[in-house]
C-alpha cells in the first residue's frame, strides 16, 4: 500500500492505495468522479484523458503513485453545469457528441490542444492529427473537429477582447 496525495480538480485529496492502483481507477474509483471513462485498457481508445500538472495524459497508463505531489484535473474540473468550458460549450452547440462516451477524453485531448498550439492557432489538419489518440465509433469526427476549431477560436476572442 502507498499513500498517495494531490491536488483534484483543485481539491487536495489522499488516500491509502495498493501500489498497482491506476489512476483512473482511483479518479472513478476511490474519488467518484466517474467523468473519466474506461474504453479499451490498453491506452487505445483516449476515454481516460486526464491533465496531470498541465498535461494531457491517458489516466489508464499511469498508476495513482505516479500522480503523489502533482495537479491532476478531469472533465468535472474544467467547467460545471452553470459554466461549461468554451469546449465543452463548443461540443454540444455543434453536435459533437453521439453516445458521448470518448467526449470526456476527446474535450480533455483539445483542451490540451488549443492550450499548447495556441487559442485561434488550429486548423482542421493539425486537430485531425492530434486527435489519432482517440478513438470515436460514432460520429466519423467531422463534428468534434468541427467544435474543436470552433472553442479555439472563440478561445482567440475572448483572449483578444480582454487584452
Amino acid at each position: 500500500m502507498s499513500k498517495v496525495s494531490f491536488v483534484l480538480n483543485g481539491k487536495s485529496v489522499s488516500a491509502d492505495v495498493e501500489d498497482r492502483t491506476l489512476l483512473v481507477s482511483f479518479i472513478r474509483d476511490v474519488r467518484g468522479l466517474t467523468g473519466t471513462h474506461v474504453g479499451c485498457d490498453t491506452s487505445q481508445c483516449g476515454a481516460c484523458v486526464v491533465h496531470v500538472d498541465g498535461k494531457a495524459v491517458k489516466s489508464c497508463t499511469m498508476l495513482a503513485a505516479q500522480a503523489d505531489g502533482c495537479e491532476v484535473v478531469t472533465l468535472e474540473g474544467i467547467g460545471s453545469a452553470d459554466a461549461l468550458h468554451p469546449v465543452q460549450a463548443a461540443f454540444r452547440e455543434h453536435h459533437g457528441l453521439q453516445c458521448g462516451f470518448c467526449t470526456p477524453g476527446m474535450i480533455m485531448s483539445a483542451v490540451d490542444m488549443i492550450s499548447r498550439h495556441g487559442a485561434g492557432n488550429l486548423d482542421e489538419a493539425t486537430i485531425r492529427d492530434e486527435l489519432e489518440g482517440n478513438i470515436c465509433r460514432c460520429t466519423g469526427y467531422h463534428n468534434i473537429v468541427k467544435a474543436i476549431k470552433a472553442a479555439s477560436d472563440q478561445m482567440a476572442g475572448i483572449a483578444q477582447a480582454a487584452e
